[in-house]
Order: C-alpha cells, then structure tokens, then sequence
C-alpha cells in the first residue's frame, strides 16, 4: 500500500516528507531547515528525503540556484538541454522564473539586433542571449523565451516578477555573449553525442515480467517455477524487492527439494544500472558467462532483466547506426581510408594523413592519437574477420620514432591468432622513413551468438 493511501498517523517521517515535496507547486524552492522545522523532523531525515525526491526526479538542485520542485521530464525531452541545466554551464545566477528550470529549449537567440528585427526569430522555448536590455529581457518573455543576460548585468523588479508568473527562467551570467554561446553549442553537441550511445534502459521493458524467487522459497519451488516458464536463472529478492542472490540449475542441482534458496543461491550477483553503455553489459555478460543480467536501482531494487542474446542484438543493431561524427575518436580517424586489396586480412590497411589537431607538446603526433589509430584498425579487422567487436584486455605499443605532422601514413594490423573468445594482433604503423611504431594488442571478443 503506498503512502498516499495511509493516514497521516500511519505514515513515517520519511513518506510524509516526500508526499509533502509532491504537493508542493512547481518551481517551489526548499531547503533541509525549512521543512525539518515545518514538519519537525531532523535535518538528516529531512537532507535523505531531498536526496530521494532529487533521484526520481521531483527536485532539482542547483549551484547558485538552490534546490527547486519541478516537472518530471519526459522520456522524449532527456536528449535536450534544459534551462536549469543552461544556468549549469554558464555558472549563472537565478533572477526569477525557478518554475521553468526544466523546461528544455530547442534554440538561443543572440540579441545583437533592434528590438523589432529581434522578435521574428524568438518563440517559445528559445534563449534570448543579451546583455544589459530591459526591453529585450521584457519582449522575450512575452514571446515565451528564457532569457540570459550576459556579462554580469541584472534586471528589473518587474521583469523579474513577470519571470516568476510566466515560468519562464531569466538567468545571468558573468560571461561574455560569445563566451556562453560556444558553451551552449557544445554542451548541445555533447548532448547529440550522447543520444546516440544506446542505453540498457533503451531496450529494456519495464512492464515486462520479469520471473523472480523470494527468501523463503525452496529448491522444489525453484523446480516448479523452471518447469513452468521454461528458464533456469532467476533472480532472488527480499521483502523490500532487492535483488540479493541468483538462482541457477547448478546451484540447485544435487540438493534436496526442501532446501531454502538462501542457502543455495548465489550471493550478491552482478547486476546493471540503466543507465550504463548497452555495450558494457553485453561485455559483462560475455565475460562472466551469464545469460540473464538484473537491471536494478541504486537501491538494488529490481526494475527488469535483460538476456545476453538481447544485448548483443542491440549492439548489432547499434554499430549499424550512422556515427555522431564528433567524439575525439572518430575525429581523429575521419581522415583514414580502409584499403583492402587481399584475401583474409591479408592486405588490411588503413591510409591518411597526421594533421596538426593531431599534435602533442613537441610537435610531433602526440602518442594518445597513435594509440587510437591502431586500436581503430585493429578493430575494423576483427570485424571484417571475426564479424564481431572487442574489448581490449591489453596493448603494449612500442613508440620507434616521432612522426611528423602532415606525413602520410599506413597502418598494418596483422592477425596473429583468433578464437571464438580472444584475439592477438600485431599493428604496424608506417610513415615514408619506414616502421615508426608498433603495437601488441589482445583482446575479448564479444560472441554474437
């Protein structure tokens, strides 16, 4: 029975504080000492019930701001900034409109205009970037935009007052205009970065069932539940729902039928957070040889379950998807071609040319960027090859002289040796003076089947 259900008197402390933070409004600011005192508790009960409330997403704390009730985002408006999360960035000061702080933008808008040209390119849900304007601040909360005012400037009582009623943020900033809006568009593009890594919250279903066992249960219950669903790995949970062993055909095989599972199980198995690279779990799977991996909260609590064939059917699916473009890695490998002219790897090469963004504090191409382009290589071999990915157990690279910028350059990754589990590869890379370094590379593969 939730706490919404229970009578006042029934309740804890801790659910009465958060059903206290879910009535409040929209864009209420709360603070440890004001509710421990309106609701005469201590500030650490208090302190813990924030905590929660900021982790499922009904409060938001920020530098300079404080912590404030707000909306629940939605699943669709995770991959666009936020105005809370603008005022992050730029280190700003909250003038008014806390109600809108989750509100997401799709655009800023310079003011570097008149007023009347100004007011064709604002609408609702833009950034007015401006300095010391009162009408702008004025016409672009009537069009429905936050505003942020730039170089340390404020704004008026009234302005600020029209903030608060419109929910709608006006932030300051003691940076210039141009300042905030380069970090602006790169925190927008760190933000399309991330959009395109998948997520195991992005394939798991939370409304599927997902077959668990309880302490308390037995070996013959075990039996029952693996004849009837036709699986034999199950999670185990307590009376709170958190998963505190796993139950497999090995640990029950052998036992008598009245054993209790908390003493057959498996303790303390490895689960997953939602929010990790489906890339990592499907590694974690591979390696530890598991089957059916537990999705669970910071609390350990249960949320779904995902089964290695479907993690490596995601990632099969993701390295189909076009690539973003702007993480260091693919930049640095943008200008290199694939040449591919033998059999079986036999003449697998990559080609391209040391550009000065590639060079290290002497001048010369610095030894990160090397590395990076022999793992790239070494990885599109394995996947022509072994049609599958890696994940790199060790490298020993041997650095045989500085290479110059602007030199052309080839890479050689040889395959030493391939099993359905590893690799071995040997990677050469060449400038016009010859051999410049070279690279002993071993990794996991992660089986697609």
């Amino acid at each position: 029975m939730g706490s919404a259900g229970k009578s006042p008197e029934a309740q804890t402390k801790h659910e009465r504080l958060m059903e206290y933070i879910r009535q409040l409004e929209i864009g209420t600011k709360l603070s440890v000492r004001t509710m421990a005192d309106e609701l005469e508790v201590s500030e650490g009960t208090a302190y813990k019930a924030i905590k929660e409330a900021e982790s499922t997403g009904l409060v938001s704390t920020k530098e300079r701001i404080g912590t404030v009730r707000i909306q629940r985002r939605n699943r669709e408006s995770l991959d666009r900034l936020t105005f809370g999360e603008v005022a992050d960035i730029v280190q700003g000061e909250l003038y008014g409109g806390a109600g809108g702080l989750e509100k997401t933008l799709h655009k800023f808008v310079i003011g570097a205009m008149e007023l009347d040209a100004m007011v064709r390119y604002i609408d609702a849900g833009s950034l007015l970037i401006v300095g010391n304007r009162q009408g702008a601040h004025r016409c672009a909360l009537e069009q429905g935009a936050g505003v942020l005012i730039t170089g340390g400037f404020g704004t008026s009582e009234d302005i600020k007052q029209l903030a608060d009623e419109l929910g709608l943020p006006i932030i300051s900033s003691k940076h210039d205009t141009f300042t905030v809006a380069s970090m602006i568009n790169r925190a927008m593009f760190d933000r399309l970065i991330r959009q395109k890594i998948m997520l195991v919250e992005d394939i798991v279903t939370y409304t599927r069932h997902v077959e668990t066992m309880r302490l308390g249960e037995t070996k013959g219950d075990y039996v029952q539940l693996a004849a009837r669903v036709g699986g034999t790995r199950f999670p185990v949970l307590d009376e709170r729902g958190r998963v505190v062993g796993m139950m497999t055909a090995k640990d029950a095989e052998g036992e008598d039928d009245g054993q209790p599972v908390e003493k057959l199980m498996t303790r303390s198995p490895i689960t997953a957070a939602p929010n990790i690279p489906i890339a990592s779990a499907a590694h974690t799977m591979a390696a530890e040889g598991i089957d059916l991996l537990p999705i669970v909260d910071k609390n350990r609590k249960l949320l779904a379950a995902i089964s290695r064939a479907e993690a490596l059917e995601a990632m099969r699916y993701a390295g189909k998807q076009k690539e973003s473009g702007e993480t260091f890695d693919e930049l640095i490998g943008a200008g290199f071609r694939l040449k591919e002219e033998g059999e079986d790897g036999a003449d697998f090469r990559y080609e391209g040319r040391i550009t000065p963004q590639m060079s290290g504090t002497f001048g010369t191409i610095s030894e990160g960027v090397l590395v990076t382009l022999m793992t790239q290589a070494a990885r599109g071999l394995i996947r022509e090859l072994g049609k599958r990915d890696y994940v790199i157990e060790s490298m020993t690279t041997y650095f045989v002289r500085p290479i110059q910028l602007e030199s052309e350059v080839v890479i050689v990754p040889a395959l030493l040796e391939m099993s359905r589990k590893s690799a071995k590869l040997e990677i050469e890379l060449k400038d016009p003076g010859g051999t410049a370094a070279k690279a002993l590379l071993a990794a996991q593969l992660i089986d697609p089947y």
